[in-house]
């Protein structure tokens, strides 16, 4: 089928209302619009170079941490949590109690995430690894009634306070495992020559479109991106993430992804989604020579002979998975006493690798800033 010659979907007569019932998507896609082509190759080049260059970081897996931990707050900012980088970076009992809940969601994503990602090293994407994300992202926060884990057994529906002024009302919960079997047969077609991005772009909106979720579509939508980049060996690495991009562009994602099923207009959306690959895996290049450049001049600081250069060196991994850290839990990670402890935090304090952040004289909390300014959006501008 040409890109420009779908057919979303059709409403159906339900008692009250009428939803809306998406065309399948698990067959041919070509189409006739030279402007994909270019996206797709640019796209294709960036995707290429980011994986390239994630193979040759040494010790990759220490940052890619804090692209997951970004990834999830970006995600979860969409949806309405307003809880910070430096705040998503610290333990529950050190943020404040009206910011927890939000906290907690992005702590989940970040689970939910980690979780499926170890999932592919053993299984294939599928709706179960979906699920099982889904369970582990809505534990204990908002939304834990709605049927964790679970596909939805009743109607939902986007925006206005009830189905009557509803902006969008998704297929009918009877509709949900025709609809979802064809998604996930998508994912793995061999027969069909459909480029990689553009199945995941087509993939991406069905996903929104169906809602198989009471909540949280949004997120796993985002995150099932990722796992398909990884999954399908676009990505050694989990390193692409585009919740920034679309939060950035957030009226914009939106009016993409509803412009399908409003105008039929498939080709709009992927190119909106092949952009937010080249300009996302572009950043994410730069992120990594950002700290590539920190890290040797974290180095040079901190080489000197001795005790307290060994330590600060076994500090400095952990504070580049998690750029926060406190004296007993210094002591805990180096197996030291409390004054060395405190010491070798000075010591990264007076080079102008820590700063302190509460202004306490106890129980105070130390960030590795520059690191973590590098995953802010301020980092992006």
């Amino acid at each position: 089928m040409k890109l420009e010659e779908f057919k979303a979907g059709s409403y159906c007569r339900q008692y009250e209302y009428k939803s809306f019932l998406p065309e399948k998507i698990d067959h041919d896609w070509t189409w006739d619009d030279p402007r994909i082509n270019v996206l797709l190759e640019n796209a294709n080049k960036s995707l290429g170079e980011l994986n390239a260059f994630t193979l040759i970081v040494p010790d990759v897996d220490l940052f890619i941490r804090m692209h997951v931990v970004k990834e999830a707050n970006m995600s979860s900012r969409i949806e309405g949590t307003r809880t910070e980088m430096d705040e998503a970076i610290l333990d529950e009992f050190q943020i404040k109690p009206e910011r927890r809940d939000d906290w907690r969601e992005v702590q989940n994503y970040v689970k939910a995430m980690n979780v499926a990602i170890e999932e592919l090293e053993r299984l294939p994407l599928s709706l179960r690894l979906l699920r099982k994300a889904h369970a582990i992202l809505m534990e204990g926060v908002r939304g834990r009634h709605k049927q964790p884990g679970e596909f939805r057994k009743s109607q939902n529906w986007i925006g206005g306070a009830t189905i009557a002024d509803a902006v969008y009302i998704p297929p009918i919960h009877t509709d949900l495992p025709d609809q979802l079997s064809d998604l996930e047969s998508f994912w793995h077609n061999r027969r069909i020559q459909v480029p990689h991005l553009i199945r995941i772009a087509i993939s991406h909106y069905q996903f929104e479109t169906i809602h198989p979720f009471l909540d949280g579509n949004g997120r796993i939508g985002r995150l099932l991106i990722a796992l398909y980049l990884i999954s399908h060996g676009l990505l050694r690495k989990p390193s692409l993430y585009l919740s920034a991009h679309f939060e950035k562009h957030r009226t914009a994602y939106y009016d993409a992804l509803s412009r399908v099923r409003e105008s039929n207009d498939m080709g709009h959306w992927c190119r909106f989604f092949l952009q937010a690959v080249s300009e996302t895996a572009e950043n994410g290049i730069k992120t990594f020579k950002q700290i590539l450049i920190l890290r040797q001049e974290v180095d040079k600081k901190i080489a000197s002979p001795g005790r307290i250069a060994e330590n600060a060196r076994r500090l400095l991994s952990h504070l580049y998975m998690k750029p926060s850290i406190t004296i007993n839990v210094a002591m805990d990670l180096l197996g030291i006493n409390k004054n060395p402890a405190r010491r070798l935090i000075g010591t990264l304090q007076d080079i102008g690798i820590l700063e302190e952040i509460t202004g306490h004289r106890r129980n105070r909390i130390f960030l590795f800033k520059d690191y973590l300014d590098i995953f802010t959006e301020k980092s992006e501008l």
